[in-house]
Formats: structure tokens, sequence, C-alpha cells
């Protein structure tokens, strides 16, 4: 009888036998795609691109409207004991050094002393002073031309040691954020490649073997970023984009050749031929890797539905690292294995190196494996098995009582707090602050109307000012900008609280509310912008999009496992698992970075609030990446279902001849992810903590305990399909019996 091929199946047969013209064609792509991306160059998000609703129409207007952007930038001058003042000659000199300095670089301008008139900010106790003043020229060139005077300012504290002079801004801030994010990145990749290189070789015990996976994961991630480029040119991407797609290319690409691989392996270890071991390992983990890519698409995708221009970057950003790796892995892979043969398995080196090729402390061997199945989690899957209803109890209470905490999530935006380690600039932001406490950023009123210097227009802005001080929420200064073509005005308005609060909140309601409609709606289109508007609709948006993701990641995990297993208990089953994994992963992240449990062993200072976007961004991709384990345990337990084993022999089977894989694989992703959670940037820390924790729990507790104890409880019930349902397309799960010739050659159908 002919055997059913999957599409996997085929396409990894095709590049085994073709093993050359599949070799070249990746290459050309990987190549083509990273030298033209590089060429066109990635197209950064405009300004209000990452925004939401009134706050995003009010900066779009703002963008095209021709106003001149301005960059300050502000110098701190303080003393360090209770002696000089700023009515002290020393003092004066510094202030003095600090004007001469910034000038003399030629990026300076209107600078704004405390000996000026009107003044610049002075302390009440006289012992701090700023010097503002703007940088020259375009704003968006500002953090690369800010060095210079970061350098005269450093000098400036050097001759006057007595003093502290330090220089904070938006230029600054931004050239320090960059290149703490440079480096950042640089040390992650530096350790989190040497660390995976390690795992694969004590997963393999050969050189070659670990080797590949790593090269075939980066040249996804090479690839994925060149195409970045031409689609960044549709839906432009936020600059964190690249870095997101480093972490998650290099722990799903390394993962997919690992799960093909291992196969592969096992197949050639049972005597099949090259040639056969690796169709099957096309067949089988080949499929598993399509639809477990998928579902992370799938899941990915799920963030288009906010709207919003960060999460859709993201979004875009990780669906092509993921198509790449799946692309890579289905194709060039049974081509390399094909070209190198059992020269894949040959042991080199001397040293630590000759340990563990000798195959001497092999992931395997420490797990126990023999003949493709691991004796330690079998002694494990026992007491499990027997008694499944206290097994699946206790697993499951461990990762709700996990997720309890996750009930006080709090949200914020992301800040200077937002900078761990030893950073000047922060230290400089925090005494501007602690010496000139200035509540939250002004609100920003912006009219577009055909003449905004019309006398209806100016009645209005002078009802509009009256009527916001009458209220007792804005304060002055209120100060009205015009631009050159006069079609938009923009207007300043001092509010209360401290930009992310209920004050701030409120005061940003009456101005949408009470406050426009009977003023300037009334003579041209009005809006709100600013700190605290921009947080305000981030927030009423991401309430209206949680439930839409929500629905969208679930409902289509929910058919693609649905078709890919013909079972509706283990598609909800699957959803539900995962779901315990995502809720335990946001309890740890409350846990560590909201109550500062562990700040200390971390290193980092809790800000109180997990980064805005983080939990969504969170959700997504851990209930893709959980389907990883999950589709790939399932589809022995299948492959051994449809061979004709009892359902507790099968799970056994599947859970224990996979733990190798499914061990090393998750040790990769923790260990990625883990050295994100070393970076400077806090969301960094948040995201890689999350992701480890979410990834160790689902390896060990849900896929080694929670899954085979209720497989086990529901018994034949697992693999229920309603009558109507059973049109659904079979999908084949394994390759031939073992009566099925070693060394048949790929393509041939041979007895079932």
């Amino acid at each position: 009888m002919r055997r059913p091929r999957n599409l996997a199946a085929t396409i990894g047969g095709w590049s085994a036998r073709h093993r050359w013209a599949a070799i070249l064609v990746w290459i050309a792509f990987v190549a083509v795609a990273t030298v033209a991306g590089n060429a066109v160059g990635t197209v950064g998000m405009r300004p209000y691109e990452g925004l939401n609703g009134d706050s995003r129409a009010a900066e779009e207007i703002l963008d095209g409207a021709g106003f001149p952007e301005v960059t300050a930038e502000t110098v701190l001058v303080q003393r360090r004991d209770d002696r000089l003042t700023v009515d002290d000659e020393r003092f004066r000199a510094a202030v003095d050094a600090v004007r001469r300095a910034v000038l003399a670089t030629g990026e300076a301008e209107n600078v704004r002393t405390p000996y000026d008139t009107p003044p610049a900010p002075v302390t009440a106790d006289r012992g701090t002073a700023l010097v503002q003043f703007t940088m020259k020229g375009d704003a968006r060139t500002a953090a690369d031309r800010v060095g210079r005077v970061l350098d005269a300012v450093a000098d400036v504290q050097r001759r006057f040691p007595d003093l502290r002079v330090a220089q904070a801004g938006a230029a600054s801030a931004e050239r320090t954020f960059g290149e703490v994010i440079d480096e950042d990145f640089v040390r992650a990749e530096r350790l989190s490649l040497p660390i995976t290189f390690g795992i694969l070789l004590a997963a393999f015990g050969a050189l070659l073997a670990a080797a590949v996976p790593v090269a075939l994961a980066m040249t996804a991630i090479f690839a994925a970023t060149g195409l970045l480029a031409f689609t960044g040119r549709l839906l432009p991407v936020d600059d964190m984009t690249p870095n997101l797609m480093l972490l998650i290319g290099l722990a799903v690409g390394v993962d997919y050749s690992l799960f093909y691989i291992m196969r592969e392996r096992e197949e050639r270890a049972k005597g099949r031929g090259r040639e056969r071991a690796i169709e099957i390992a096309a067949a089988t983990s080949g499929r598993a890797v399509l639809v477990s890519g998928v579902t992370v698409m799938v899941a990915m995708a799920g963030l288009f539905v906010t709207g919003n221009g960060l999460f859709m970057g993201f979004a875009e950003g990780t669906i092509l690292v993921v198509l790449t790796a799946v692309i890579g892995s289905l194709t060039v892979l049974p081509a390399l294995l094909s070209l190198i043969g059992d020269r894949i398995d040959a042991r080199v080196g001397h040293g630590t190196v000759r340990l563990l090729t000798r195959g001497r402390v092999t992931w395997p061997r420490l797990l126990g494996v023999r003949g493709g199945e691991s004796r330690l989690w079998r002694a494990i899957l026992g007491p499990v098995l027997r008694h499944p209803a206290i097994a699946a109890t206790l697993s499951a209470g461990l990762l709700v009582a996990l997720a309890v905490p996750a009930l006080g999530l709090r949200i914020g935006p992301q800040g200077i707090d937002e900078l761990q380690g030893e950073q000047a600039i922060v230290d400089t932001f925090r005494r501007i602050e602690a010496a000139f406490p200035g509540g939250a950023e002004p609100a920003v009123v912006v009219v577009k109307a055909r003449d905004v210097t019309a006398p209806e227009v100016t009645a209005a802005v002078d009802e509009f000012r009256r009527r916001a001080l009458a209220t007792g929420a804005f304060r002055e200064p209120i100060v009205a900008e015009v631009n050159p073509d006069r079609t938009v005005a923009r207007i300043t308005v001092g509010i209360g609280g401290d930009g992310g609060d209920e004050t701030a909140r409120r005061a940003v309601r009456t101005l949408r509310e009470d406050l426009l409609p009977g003023t300037l709606g009334r003579v041209g289109e009005a809006h709100v912008t600013g700190d605290a508007a921009a947080w305000l609709d981030f927030n009423d948006r991401l309430a209206v999009s949680i439930p839409l993701v929500f629905a969208f990641v679930l409902l289509l995990a929910f058919v693609l496992l649905l078709a890919a297993f013909r079972s509706i208990v283990v598609a909800v089953k699957a959803i539900v698992l995962n779901l315990l994994s995502v809720g335990a992963a946001y309890g740890v992240l409350v846990l560590v970075f909201q109550k500062g449990y562990g700040e200390g062993l971390l290193g980092f200072t809790s800000s109180g609030v997990i980064t805005n976007w983080v939990p969504l961004f969170l959700f997504v991709i851990l209930f893709g990446l959980s389907m990883d384990y999950h589709v790939f345990i399932l589809s022995r337990i299948r492959e051994a279902y449809d061979r004709g084993m009892r359902n507790e022999d099968a799970v056994a089977h599947g859970i224990v001849s996979t733990a190798g894989v499914v061990t090393s694989a998750a040790l990769i992703m923790v260990a990625v992810f883990a050295t994100f959670a070393t970076l400077s940037l806090l969301t960094f820390m948040q995201m890689g903590l999350g992701l480890a924790v979410a990834i160790l729990l689902d390896a060990t507790i849900v896929r080694a305990v929670l899954l085979p104890a209720t497989m086990k409880l529901l018994g034949d019930w697992n693999w229920y399909l309603p009558r109507p349902l059973r049109r659904l397309p079979r999908l084949h799960h394994g390759g031939d019996d073992d009566e099925e010739p070693a060394d048949r050659p790929l393509g041939v159908a041979g007895p079932r």
C-alpha cells in the first residue's frame, strides 16, 4: 500500500535528492537578502506610529505641520557640600565655563544660565542650578552630534571637581540608550552563541552536528533581517525589532534543527539507510517543525489586531525570522544531512572537547538514553502514570500558585528607570527631578484649521485658556505656537500629576470631553497629545485589543492543532496547558520585577511596574514557542498510537523517546533567553526572564508531568473527534513500519 506523504516529507525528500541545488539556493537566498537589505536599509517608525487614538491623530498632524524641532539639553551644576552657592565666584566660574564649552562645540545655541534674564532655574537653597540650551541643526541627527557637547561638559567637570557638572537631555539620552543597547546585544550574542554551541555539543557529542544548527539559525537571522528592510517599507518597525529577531531566531532556529537531526540520528541508529533516515526525519520531525512554526507565526500575527505600530513591527520581524528558520530547516537541513552523511557524528578535538565528543558526558548519556529512549525520564514518568490524578493536581496547583501574583500585575511606560547599571545620565536625570520637581510633562493641544490666526480661532484660544485655568486642573504657562503656513496651532498646557497617575489622566479627559468641544473644537479639528494622553490612549487601546488578540491566537491555534492531530481534546488541552505556562511566567515577573524579589541577585532596581508592551508580547511569543515541545511530543505519541500502541504505552513512549531532544532544546532556549535577562535595559531583563521561566516550566512540569498525567486520565478520549469533523484530512505522523527496507531510495513507496 502506498505510504501517505506530508508536505515536510515531500520537501525534505526533494532537498536530499537535489542536495547541491538546495544548498546553493539557500546560500544565494541568504546572500541576496542580506546584501540587498543592507543596501536598502530599514525604515524607522515615525513618532506617531507607535501611538493610538487621539494622541496619534495629534502627532500625525504635528509631524507634517513644519514646526521647528527643538532638542533641549540641560547641564546640572550642583555643589557637593554646603559651602558653595550660585552667588559664589567659584560657582559662577563653573557655569560660565559650561556656557563657553558648549558654545565652542558649534552644536549648541540658545544657552541660558542662572545669571541671564530670564534666569535658568535655581533651587531655593541656591546650591543647584541648571544651564539650558538647545542643539543646532536637524533634531533627527542630534543624538549623533551630541557627543562633542558631552565631552566638553565632562572637561568642565574635571576642572571643577568640587562641583557636580553633568549633562542630560533628549539627545544625550538617545545616544546613551543606543550605545547601551548596542553593547548589550553584542555581549548577549557573544554569550548566547558559545552557550548554545556547548549545549548542542553535549547533546550530540559531535562538533559538526553541533555546528550545523547554529550556522542554520544565524543564516536564517541574516536573511530575515535583510528581508525586514523590504517589508519595513510597507510597515515600519521599531529600532528594537532586529534585536528581538536575534533573540527569537537563535532559539527557534537551533531548536528546529535539533528536532530534525536528533530524529535522523535515531533512525540511523536503528539501521536505516542514510536517505531513508532523512526521509523519516522529514516526515516526522520536519512535520512537527512545520506545525510548530506555523503556530508561532499565527500567534505573532495576533499582534496585528492591536493596530499599534510597536506591536505590529514586533510581529513583522518575528514572523519573518521564524518563517526563514522553518524554510531552512525543511530545505537546506536535509540537503546538508544528505551531503555530510555519517561524518556528522565525527568526534575530534582534545581536552574538554574530546571529553564531550567522545560521548562521556553527552545529554543522552546523562539522561540515560538507550535505543532512543531515556531511562531517567522513564523513571520519572513511572510514578506520574501510576498516580495521574495526584500528579496532575500537584503540578497544576504549582503552576496556578505561581500565576496568582499575576492578578496584581501593573504596567507602565518606559522611562529613565529603564536603564539599569552605572549610567551617569540616569543619576543626572534623578538629581534634576529631585531638585526641580516638575510633575507631569505638559499636555499638548493641537488645532488644525484653514487659518489658525483668524479672529474666531484666536478668540477660541483665549476662551480655552480662561476656562482651563478656571477648572483648577491646569496651570500656566499655557503657550500657543503657530506653524509657518498658519494651519496648525500647538498649545502646551501645564497639568498636575506625574504623567501616569489618575490626576494626569483626569486632566486629559477634561480637555477632550469638556474643554475642547465648546472652544477649539468649534473652529477646527482639535486633539490632545503629550505623555499623559499617549499613556491613556495606549491603555484604552490595550484594554480593547487584549481580548481580541487572545481570541485570535487561541482560536487559530485550536484550528491548527485540531487539523494536525484530529482531536478536540488534544487541541483544547494544549491551549489550557500553554495558558498555565504563560500565567506562571506572568506571576514570576510580578514577584521579581514588580515586587523586587531577587533584585540583588539579578542586579537591578525595581521600577514597581512591568513595561507596558511586555505582557502582551510575552503571551503571543510564549504561546507559539510552547507549541514546539507540545507538537513534537504529541507527534511521537500519536505516531505510536497510530501504530497500534495502547494510549498509556504511547504516552510513555512519546515522552521518554523525546526526552533527550526536548531537554536539550529547552536548555538552549532557556540559556538564550537568560542571557537577555543580564542586559542593562529593564524591559529586556523582564522579557528574557519571562521567556526563560516559561520555557523551563513548560519543558519540565508541563510536558513531563502534567501532559502525561492528563493523557493517562483521559485515556482514548484524548483522540476524540466528533463525527461531523471526521472529514478533516488525515495527516501522517510517522515513518514506515520497521519492516520497511532500511535502504529504500527516497520517494519510493513501500508496504505499510
